[in-house]
């Protein structure tokens, strides 16, 4: 358990000082953030959530632009407080939470090839900023981000406890559907970003189940296929409200471990 000051992370020699150095992307790297973002826009007027759409012109991304973090920094202080926080890449997780709990959104800078289109192994700043970003400009679902986080930390030391609540990020951040107007929409990163995704996760073919925090815990997960189970939430402030539930859970589950 971690007993440090909440602002840990930042003096962590494992957390580089890394900025985005804009002037540094080639050609290549601007084409490539073209390619997907006009393959996967025009899917999501009827397919993403209402809060990732309005996050999306409130942060200001286009096709023509990479994502300017000092630029993104700017919006996202004025509208929930958040930031972007440079990282090399995939990070401990420590590190990972440590940052959200702090408000800092972790994010590598680097964009994949042209011949990398389609499939990476680790996600790349298209994912990070265009999926993600967009949705940080809603209070419950950072709010939800922040104290999520803050529970990992007091469970940091224990692997089993962070796997039940990477299942919870995983269902919800990563792959997560929200009911709006009746209708099934996207705000999971992970599929935001895969437009292949976006049109399966909403078609009659995976299993979809209402929100239930037990049943998402109890559940395994894959990284190098599509989803077969989507959990639909009916708001933000029920992801949000849900935390007292998520901690109340893994409790019982880690005590079902031991006796077992």
């Amino acid at each position: 358990m971690i007993n440090q000051a909440k602002d840990w992370v930042f003096s962590d020699p494992r957390l580089k000082e890394m900025r985005q150095d804009y002037a540094a992307y080639t050609e290549e790297d601007f084409k490539v953030w073209k390619i997907l973002f006009e393959r996967q826009m025009p899917n999501l007027p009827k397919a993403a959530s209402k809060a990732y759409l309005e996050g999306v012109k409130t942060v200001n991304f286009t096709a023509d632009r990479i994502a300017n973090f000092e630029e993104l920094n700017e919006i996202l202080l004025k509208t929930t407080g958040w930031a972007v926080q440079v990282v090399p890449g995939l990070i401990d997780d420590d590190l990972f939470f440590g940052l959200m709990n702090n408000k800092r959104f972790p994010s590598s800078t680097w964009l994949r090839k042209m011949e990398q289109l389609d499939y990476l192994e680790e996600p790349d700043m298209f994912h990070d900023a265009f999926a993600h970003m967009p949705l940080l400009t809603n209070q419950h679902y950072v709010d939800f981000l922040e104290k999520l986080s803050g529970i990992a930390l007091k469970h940091i030391q224990d692997p089993w406890a962070i796997q039940l609540l990477s299942r919870i990020y995983w269902f919800t951040i990563e792959f997560g559907l929200i009911r709006e107007d009746g209708e099934l929409k996207v705000y999971g990163a992970g599929i935001l970003s895969s437009a292949g995704e976006t049109k399966f996760s909403l078609s009659d073919e995976p299993k979809h189940f209402s929100y239930d925090v037990r049943h998402i815990m109890s559940t395994e997960y894959w990284k190098d296929r599509f989803q077969d189970k989507y959990w639909v939430i009916d708001s933000y402030e029920q992801l949000f409200n849900s935390l007292p539930e998520i901690e109340e859970v893994l409790e019982e589950m880690l005590k079902e471990k031991m006796e077992n």
